[in-house]
């Protein structure tokens, strides 16, 4: 987009993590935005078009949060890239606007200052003002605007309260042709950032007297929700409750998807009288998206909650607790929340590790992340531990087959943990990095906020998910579905497929973790999705609407296979990445197919080992 002062302008909100930028985004702009990513990185790229009172079109610009140009992260680097005018394809900046949070002035003075530097006519954008006054917050506006050499403008951005004003200021600076002075910016050194340090105190004590009525009420409710004993209870309280919700709250939902597109896939069957169309249609386009789409209610309602609590000001407290726990396994504080969102399907939880600074601390969470139990493995925990776990009560009060579930579940957290403890330690020694976050004040989210944020995170896993998973599944059903099965053939059709074919070639190499053929045959088009693997075995061993029909399923496997071989292929469903849309999110989070690759291995290598393991412990005590 080339920027024509006279007609339009490219506005930058540039601002702190926390202090309201993106409120403000959205009260300037409302519906009219638009989600993209910037060319060659995965960083989401939010801009919507205002018109001001003068005609002008304003093109605004919502960069992710920084304290500094000083890039530590991808999102800052953009930040830093976009106010440069360093992007690729992209015009810097016409005008600047730095928001703040007006009750917290100190840190983002010293951003202020550094975007001074840049020589772009500035804004400062002293958001969430009526908290400030609430406080008894005297800002000397017309001192602290000459000491920064800016014009200030005070916002509520929740309540849309001076946003004309902000759009006014920016307009004017636009229509007086203000030119971009030098720009004498550069990365400053460790006796720089002192001195700018110093500085910001000392434009603070000068120009912001300290509250009258100073917020005690964020105070005290740290001390219970920081408390090391009651922090954790409230904590995993809110887990239970969020985990609860995920699965109860989305089944109507999940249920109805399921039921359209079982509809869809009748329809095709009644009215495409083509054999191979209608498979094609059917199994592959239709069940390909489908099985994408039902996981889109798990998804929304994690992500209600997790946009939720970051707007009451709560995740940052969550991060900070579990920060000590995680990080003697090397992660970050912040993975907490990738690997909560990792229950439900790894695809979101691979999403939201953006919210982690670090590079090494995001690659380490996405390499963990797969580990954590996914909806997509219920199915198959529940068939195999149907067949061989007997359904009796152990200690008078627990269920067997339950505890084996969260055995399951168990071994999943724990190695993750593991895997993190050790990527750390060998690949990435002496590069941890202090957990340092600014805490919020709390406040009451904005409910238009929140359901605009879901509708873009489900339009964003639907892009990304969407257009890996369908062509996969094309590929997977051409796999399943050809060569036909000869003219008198005895054998179920997919044996005599491709995907029988690769199954009964790699069948020797699975031999000494107890998998037989057909076992090998299902893991070609589990490769979609893990739970694709219950249907697939439904096909090999000639049991119809194997979804459906689990139990005649389990008894069929029990009796062809020994309790040391579905023990085995529950280990290797732990640990083995048989998701291929995972594997494409992966590649497109780290613009590589390097990662997706050392991910494919090492699960692999973890998933046959786990496997090896148990068939050979579970033969020798008895169970072959």
């Amino acid at each position: 987009m080339v920027s024509d002062t006279l007609t339009s302008a490219r506005v930058a909100l540039v601002g702190n993590p926390n202090s309201g930028k993106t409120a403000l985004f959205n009260a300037l702009t409302g519906s009219r935005q638009k989600v993209a990513n910037y060319a060659g990185v995965t960083v989401e790229r939010k801009e919507g078009m205002i018109t001001s009172a003068a005609g002008r079109n304003l093109y605004i610009l919502d960069l992710p949060g920084t304290y500094s140009l000083r890039a530590r992260s991808p999102d800052e680097a953009v930040t830093r890239d976009a106010v440069l005018g360093r992007l690729a394809g992209e015009t810097p900046p016409d005008v600047v606007v730095c928001v703040a949070d007006a009750t917290n002035l100190r840190l983002v003075l010293r951003l202020a200052m550094e975007l001074k530097q840049v020589g772009r006519p500035m804004v400062l954008a002293l958001n969430m003002y009526d908290i400030a006054q609430r406080q008894g917050l005297r800002i000397d506006l017309e001192g602290l605007s000459r000491e920064i050499g800016a014009p200030i403008v005070t916002t509520v951005a929740t309540r849309k309260r001076g946003v004309e004003d902000l759009v006014a200021q920016v307009d004017a600076l636009a229509a007086s042709g203000a030119l971009a002075g030098e720009n004498t910016w550069r990365e400053p050194n460790a006796a720089e950032i002192r001195k700018a340090h110093a500085e910001a105190q000392r434009i603070v004590r000068t120009y912001v007297r300290p509250p009258e009525h100073p917020d005690t009420w964020t105070g005290k409710i740290d001390k219970v929700l920081l408390h090391p004993i009651a922090g954790l209870a409230i904590l995993l309280s809110l887990l239970f409750v969020m985990f609860q919700a995920v699965f109860t709250w989305a089944t109507p939902a999940m249920d109805g998807i399921e039921a359209v597109f079982g509809a869809l896939g009748q329809f095709v069957g009644a009215y495409v009288s083509n054999d191979m169309l209608r498979s094609l249609i059917s199994d592959g386009i239709i069940a390909g998206v489908g099985s994408v789409l039902v996981f889109l209610p798990q998804i929304l309602v994690l992500f209600f909650f997790i946009i939720l609590l970051e707007d009451l000001g709560y995740m940052a407290r969550a991060a900070f607790l579990m920060d000590r726990i995680m990080g003697g396994a090397g992660l970050h504080g912040r993975a907490f929340i990738p690997l909560l969102s990792s229950f439900a399907c790894a695809i979101p939880g691979i999403m939201s590790t953006r919210v982690i600074d670090s590079k090494q601390d995001r690659l380490t969470t996405i390499l963990v992340a797969p580990l954590m139990t996914c909806s997509a493995r219920i199915p198959v925990y529940t068939l195999i531990i149907g067949a061989f776990i007997p359904n009796q009560t152990v200690w008078g009060f627990a269920s067997l087959q339950g505890l084996v579930m969260f055995g399951l579940y168990a071994a999943g957290i724990l190695s993750a943990l593991t895997v993190s403890f050790v990527t750390r330690r060998i690949f990435w020694r002496g590069t941890v990095e202090p957990f340092l976050m600014e805490l919020p004040t709390y406040k009451l989210p904005e409910p238009m906020s929140v359901v605009r944020n879901l509708l873009q995170r489900a339009k964003i896993f639907l892009n990304r998910a969407g257009r890996i998973i369908l062509p996969m599944m094309i590929v997977i059903w051409v796999l399943s579905t050809f060569p036909y099965a000869p003219v008198g053939a005895t054998q179920p059709a997919i044996d005599y497929s491709f995907a029988g074919m690769i199954g009964h070639a790699i069948q020797p190499l699975l031999a000494p973790i107890g998998f037989n053929w057909q076992m090998s045959i299902a893991l070609v088009p589990g490769m979609a999705a893990r739970e694709v693997a219950v249907a697939a075995l439904g096909t090999v061993y000639a049991v119809g609407d194997a979804e459906n029909n689990v139990g005649a399923l389990g008894s069929v496997l029990a009796s062809h296979w020994s309790l040391a071989t579905g023990l085995s292929f529950l280990a290797w469903y732990v640990f083995a990445p048989q998701c291929a849309p995972t594997l494409g999110v992966v590649k497109r989070e780290t613009n590589s197919w390097f990662w997706p690759v050392v991910m494919f291995v090492y699960m692999v290598t973890l998933a046959y080992t786990a496997a090896f393991i148990v068939y050979h412990t579970a033969v020798a005590l008895g169970g072959g």
